[in-house]
């Protein structure tokens, strides 16, 4: 039997079907409500946020410390001076321009989030890999292909945010909202395929 190609949709559907279903009330795919974007957020049963974050490239794992989520932004005022010339069809302008100064400090967790994994195929990962993520509290879910099953195995377990604040009911709801909202989405992209009479 050949081995799965793993994609990013057939990871969320596994660890959201088989590794965090008895865990969470809510799971969402692609959803901003942090303000930043989870691939999977969930919402567990005592109303704490889980950011999942599921790579299928060494790459793209090792890109992810430079998201914003990751970094803490103080405004510091601007720099100093300087002069820009540009030329714009065939004339030259020049200007001063001064930019905003920031400190970054590294975020421990991304706002608003109890708990941070990554989920990649175990083909791909290395131990090497654990100095690359942004930080040390996250989790790490290696997926893969066994006698025919998939099986998740926890490489490293999530360190808790202990200040992580917990959802208000109406939070919690609107993040219900929007999970039925997809519900009825892909409802609809399904049928979209279909004949109308398989359809209705």
């Amino acid at each position: 039997m050949m081995k799965p190609v793993w994609n990013e949709a057939m990871i969320a559907r596994e660890i959201c079907l088989h590794t965090f279903q008895r865990k969470c009330l809510l799971l969402v795919n692609n959803c901003n409500w942090t303000g930043s974007e989870c691939d999977v957020l969930g919402v567990t049963m005592d109303g704490r946020i889980v950011d999942i974050e599921i790579k299928i490239s060494r790459s793209d794992l090792k890109a992810d410390a430079k998201k914003s989520k990751w970094w803490h932004s103080t405004y510091l005022g601007v720099g100093p001076e300087y002069e820009v010339v540009t030329t714009v069809h065939g004339r030259e302008w020049r200007y001063a321009r001064r930019d905003p100064l920031y400190s970054k400090t590294a975020r421990p967790h991304p706002d608003k989030v109890w708990k941070h994994y990554y989920c990649l195929p175990a083909a791909i990962w290395t131990d090497e890999l654990l100095d690359s993520l942004p930080s040390k509290n996250s989790g790490v879910l290696l997926v893969s292909e066994k006698r025919g099953e998939v099986v998740v195995d926890c490489r490293r377990r999530a360190t808790p945010a202990k200040d992580a604040y917990r959802l208000s009911v109406e939070q919690a709801l609107d993040i219900a909202r929007l999970a039925n909202l997809r519900m009825w989405e892909a409802y609809a992209q399904a049928n979209r395929g279909l004949p109308k009479s398989a359809a209705a």
